[in-house]
């Protein structure tokens, strides 16, 4: 009976201290965290975006959480500097990802900001980035033999159109390219210290 007692003991103790580690610390640490400087609630067609993000598995290969400089090799490739917890402020869920199938998208926006690149690469990635494993999204897309006035035609490469017919970005299109757009975590999380020299020569 003494040892059933210590087994459970044990037990919750050792289920205690685990929920304080993932659960309570980390809680406490960033329930109250504020948005980054500049960061803006997403618009509402940045939202359905993100939802059309979410439907079409994107978070399955692709993370939004560059790494710091000693850590990783993302900032030399582009990514961006790391990201703090204050510029997830309005994601929810957060879509931090767990594979680099494809590069992090946390500053896609600013890397590349044309619309139409972003919309030719979804309807044919490998138009734009030859030996890409990224499929392509034809169903966010309409082939027509003519445009009508209000449709927002594809600006194609010529491999990529389809002869005779125009390509048309559907409304998910345009709201999913909306969201990557509005990815863009490129200020400065920290203010830029005091120069002692310009402080003393004010005095």
């Amino acid at each position: 009976m003494k040892n059933e007692l210590k087994l459970i003991s044990g037990a919750m103790v050792m289920l205690a201290l685990s929920t304080s580690a993932l659960v309570v610390i980390p809680y406490l640490q960033v329930h109250d965290v504020k948005p980054s400087p500049g960061l803006k609630p997403y618009t509402s067609a940045e939202l359905r975006g993100r939802e059309v993000y979410i439907a079409s598995g994107c978070v399955y290969c692709h993370s939004q959480q560059p790494r710091p400089k000693e850590m990783a090799p993302d900032f030399a490739r582009g990514w961006g500097r790391a990201t703090v917890a204050g510029d997830y402020a309005y994601d929810d869920p957060h879509l931090l990802g767990t594979s680099r199938t494809g590069p992090d998208l946390m500053n896609i926006g600013v890397r590349q900001p044309s619309e139409d690149w972003q919309l030719g690469h979804l309807y044919q990635p490998r138009a734009y980035v030859p030996g890409s494993t990224m499929p392509a999204f034809p169903f966010l897309f309409e082939r027509k033999a003519r445009a009508d006035k209000e449709d927002r035609v594809l600006e194609l490469p010529p491999s990529a159109a389809p002869a005779g017919q125009v390509v048309v970005a559907r409304p998910e299109a345009l709201d999913l390219v909306r969201y990557l757009q509005s990815l863009n975590r490129s200020t400065p999380v920290l203010a830029a210290p005091a120069d002692p020299a310009a402080s003393g020569a004010t005095r």
